[in-house]
């Protein structure tokens, strides 16, 4: 082998090597994140549905459906064994419709079981985020709307909650006036955040 072609070969040699070495960087710095989805109402559930098979189709997505897992009991949510699931993540992410300006009753059970009772810094250096969807648009929400508040805003209590376990609170994913048309734009919107 002449000298130029050693150079080729330890040229491409190299850049396989960098490959390889990105590859195995991206996948130890890949962020595991635990998605919580709920919907008090299954059998009617679109949005909720397609923003559930949006984040199983991202690499690193654990999807854990309360009510597929649990049915409707408040009390039957096996609070040891999803605080496990959650220490193996990174990040946190709750799907859910705005169910009376607040999370589903089942999402709500499983803060109380699994968050409940623990203290501060339970969660400590992990990220939190929201994504919700609601019928009502600017006629409901945002300064000139009926409740005077931005629907992402409706949830103070999720991100007092997120922060009092020492998360860091990302800026909700809120889908206001949800259209069916838009599912596609809203699954894209989704992955985007979740591959952040």
């Amino acid at each position: 082998m002449n000298r130029r072609h050693l150079i080729k070969a330890g040229a491409v040699l190299t850049a396989s090597v960098l490959a390889s070495r990105f590859i195995e960087a991206r996948e130890r710095t890949m962020i595991k994140t635990l998605v919580i989805v709920s919907h008090p109402y299954p059998e009617r559930s679109t949005f909720t549905k397609a923003l559930q098979q949006a984040a199983e189709s991202v690499e690193g997505v654990t999807v854990r459906n309360l009510e597929t897992l649990y049915g409707f009991d408040t009390r039957a949510i096996d609070d040891e064994k999803e605080r496990q699931i959650t220490r193996e993540h990174d990040r946190v992410v709750f799907i859910f419709p705005t169910h009376w300006f607040n999370i589903t009753p089942m999402m709500k059970a499983y803060m109380n079981d699994v968050w409940g009772n623990v203290g501060p810094g339970l969660w400590e250096g992990k990220e939190f985020l929201a994504v919700t969807q609601a019928a009502g648009g600017s006629s409901t929400y945002g300064k000139n709307g009926r409740i005077g508040v931005d629907l992402k805003d409706v949830f103070l209590p999720l991100k007092a909650s997120a922060l009092h376990c020492g998360m860091t609170y990302l800026e909700p994913l809120a889908f206001e006036a949800a259209d069916r048309s838009k599912i596609p734009d809203y699954q894209q919107a989704l992955i985007a955040r979740l591959q952040q």
